[in-house]
């Protein structure tokens, strides 16, 4: 299964989200992602997809890489996971805000979570492989001004 996972940061501060009305223990610290729908790029889908999740436009500053992760036992599934890091094109969003989806492409009843900015250094809280190449913001960091 081929999905996209979106590191989005601006100044420093990566952009993630928990579901509302689930145990943080059950859910985690996540960031947006999902999957490729046919004919779309992995780029595409990243952009996509942090839209469609946070409501945040934003454009791919690069590819991280891809790590595949093995979602067994809670799902029969591995998932192909293509890693961007991006950055919002408009720079004026709230500290934490409200959003989620009323249709889950994977079906089921609405989902609602809350978006909110971490300092990039603290992304090891992210769960389920989502901070797999978060590591290599830091490469970005140094050459590059957040």
């Amino acid at each position: 299964m081929r999905k996209v996972v979106g590191y989005v940061v601006h100044e420093g501060r990566l952009l993630v989200f928990t579901h509302d009305g689930f145990p943080l223990v059950e859910v985690g610290v996540q960031v947006p992602a999902g999957m490729i729908e046919h004919g779309e790029s992995p780029e595409e889908a990243a952009v996509r997809e942090v839209a469609e999740e946070t409501g945040i436009r934003a454009r791919v500053v690069r590819s991280l890489g891809t790590e595949r992760y093995d979602m067994r036992p809670s799902k029969p599934e591995i998932h192909e996971r293509h890693f961007f890091h991006l950055e919002p094109e408009d720079l004026t969003f709230p500290e934490r805000w409200p959003a989620g989806e009323p249709r889950p492409s994977g079906g089921g009843e609405r989902q609602e979570w809350t978006c909110f900015w971490i300092p990039v250094e603290r992304a090891h809280v992210l769960c389920a492989g989502f901070g797999a190449r978060v590591g290599e913001l830091a490469v970005t960091a140094g050459r590059r001004r957040w």
